[in-house]
């Protein structure tokens, strides 16, 4: 009967066969198979056909783009190395919670990764497709895919940054440049040149709409996608800024961002675009790429206080002072000023050297200057990851900035973080400027000190809520609790029979004013706002509606939310071994008093 079945399949004609095997039903195991049956079916299933292909396009559909058409590809090879990838990324994923759970992943955590055969493309996308799993299971698994896949998106897109820093000055990709910023602040977004020039294209495209009512002849209509081809003609050039005015401001409604100035997202290009909003300097590249693709040689002017553009007015070759030209705000929706109107438009005068044109570095200078100084404004985000990735681009650009070199280290000593970078920082600080003795010598003694007690450290603490010691603690880890008095949710993922922290920590927090002090129950919680902190038992109440905690270091502790509670993870386990029955006991009786209430 199955040798029946076989030849009936086999005589039906090539496209058919081909449309069956291709048609989903078939996994590669099932394929490989049916290939080796008979020589017909294993000419239809050769490795660079077009079955193997739509196995792999059908499994790993987001590969497909980084393959062209006219490329010959062994299908059956890159699944074979992909799955490979595959495994081994979830393996070297699954691995880290019990190498770092107690400790920042070390700088050289990540060398496992990078040391793995493959294309990097395939380990990235295995990332992803952990990221994406569904449901709220696996959050261990999608905290520390994140963090390995945000290490090696950043690292390939400093790379890149660095090389494009090494190009000759006259190279004007202002918008390159930009976008290489956005995609390190954002590495697990996706953000391409690509995507963001074709989303300017078709502000360009709108804007000859309008041209071409204003001048049907305009020669800006006959440009080339691609093309740098100038116009020289004052009035023509001024045609295209008005056109521009119109559908940037009048029609697609951009404006600048007054209401939320210091915000990140304004200095992201794929913000702006998405927002519709920006700060002077994101709003200035926007309207300096969309006229240069249009002809007018607009020029980026480093103004104090707000990024400007100027616009020649005088003759090409002449001698030309600040006064040959108009000066454009973009964020003031392209109002052209002239020299006094740019002085009352930050309220000082400034010398005529602040009027001059900039290279790409000096732009994103100022760009990651702006982001250095948001991010030491950050107060909820206990990571400083805003800090830390501006830093590494200032330092990308000027690696010997001592100032910026000694606050990286401060930060990381800070935070607890990398101590062997920290003193890599610290001897390059006194290499470059020996009179930092002081500090450098400060900050080496406490790294070395946080080093050894590292070393020091015995095995795991294990806290038995059976334990004597331990018989006042009501609440157990993975429960959604709500402060009394502050009024967030959080969940619990550690807890102490005392309070353990300092005295002077005790009497900022004011302890000593609660009804039962310090000498009850303390719990450590991961709150609904980004933050971690260390709540008396009597401020904490269960949430009779329990929801998700969005927390970005959820899933370093739990592995699942069940609706009602996190599960704790493997490593958070070991350390709370009798948490988790509790926990189901005290969900347990939450919702029957909650039904019997309801009756």
């Amino acid at each position: 009967m199955e040798a029946a079945g076989l030849s009936c399949l086999v005589n039906l004609p090539g496209e058919v066969l081909e449309y069956i095997l291709c048609s989903g039903a078939l996994t590669a195991a099932d394929i490989g198979r049916v290939s080796s049956t008979c020589r017909r079916l294993r000419e239809l299933c050769q490795s660079s056909g077009k079955v193997w292909k739509e196995q792999f396009r059908v499994r790993w559909p987001s590969l497909m783009k980084h393959y062209s058409p006219t490329d010959y590809v062994n299908w059956l090879e890159e699944y074979k190395v992909r799955q490979k990838a595959g495994l081994e990324a979830r393996k070297i994923v699954a691995s880290f919670s019990k190498r770092f759970f107690s400790e920042h992943v070390p700088c050289n955590g990540f060398s496992d990764i990078e040391n793995l055969e493959g294309p990097e493309i395939f380990f990235e996308d295995e990332l992803v497709c952990i990221l994406n799993m569904e449901g709220r299971k696996a959050l261990t698994w999608k905290y520390y895919a994140k963090k390995i896949l945000y290490y090696l998106r950043q690292q390939k897109i400093l790379n890149n940054l660095k090389a494009f820093l090494q190009q000759p000055d006259d190279y004007e990709s202002y918008l390159e440049g930009a976008i290489y910023i956005d995609q390190y602040c954002n590495p697990l977004s996706d953000i391409s040149l690509k995507d963001i020039q074709a989303q300017i294209d078709s502000i360009v495209e709108l804007v000859c709409k309008t041209l071409r009512g204003i001048n049907s002849r305009h020669p800006s209509l006959a440009f080339k996608a691609g093309e740098s081809s100038m116009i020289m003609e004052i009035e023509l050039q001024s045609q295209v800024l008005d056109a521009m005015n119109y559908v940037l401001y009048d029609q697609l409604k951009f404006k600048g961002n007054r209401m939320d100035y210091y915000n990140a997202l304004n200095l992201y290009m794929h913000q702006v675009l998405i927002r519709r909003t920006g700060i002077p300097i994101s709003m200035s590249l926007l309207y300096l790429t969309i006229a240069r693709q249009l002809g007018v040689p607009l020029e980026p002017v480093n103004f104090p206080s707000h990024f400007l553009l100027r616009w020649c007015q005088g003759t090409e070759g002449a001698t030309l002072d600040i006064f040959d030209y108009i000066y454009i705000d973009a964020f003031g929706k392209g109002k052209q000023l002239t020299v006094k109107e740019c002085e009352y438009l930050i309220g000082q005068h400034v010398t005529a050297a602040l009027y001059g044109v900039v290279n790409v570095k000096k732009v994103l200078q100022r760009m990651v200057g702006n982001l250095l100084s948001l991010g030491k404004r950050e107060g909820i985000d206990q990571s400083y990851q805003l800090l830390r990735d501006s830093l590494d681009l200032y330092l990308a650009m000027y690696p010997d900035q001592v100032q910026l070199l000694l606050l990286q280290a401060r930060l990381y000593f800070h935070l607890g973080i990398w101590p062997e970078k920290v003193l890599d920082i610290l001897q390059h600080i006194q290499t470059l400027d020996p009179g930092q003795h002081g500090a450098v010598g400060y900050l080496v003694q406490h790294t070395l000190e946080h080093i050894e007690r590292k070393k020091e450290e015995v095995g795991v603490e294990v806290k038995l809520r059976s334990h004597e010691k331990h018989r006042d603690v009501c609440y157990s880890i993975g429960l959604i609790m709500k402060h009394k008095r502050y009024g967030y949710n959080c969940v619990i993922y550690g807890w102490d029979p005392t309070c353990m922290m300092g005295h002077e920590w005790i009497r900022n927090m004011n302890v000593h004013s609660l009804p039962h002090g310090h000498h009850q129950p303390f719990y450590n919680v991961l709150v609904e706002d980004g933050s971690c902190r260390y709540a008396a038992q009597e401020n904490l109440e269960y949430n009779v509606e329990p929801q998700e905690i969005s927390h970005p270091d959820v899933g370093r502790y739990f592995s699942e939310f069940t609706g009602t509670h996190y599960i704790p993870n493997a490593e958070l386990e070991i350390r709370y071994p009798e948490d988790l029955e509790s926990v189901y006991e005290t969900v347990q009786n939450i919702y029957s008093a909650k039904k019997e209430d309801v009756e």
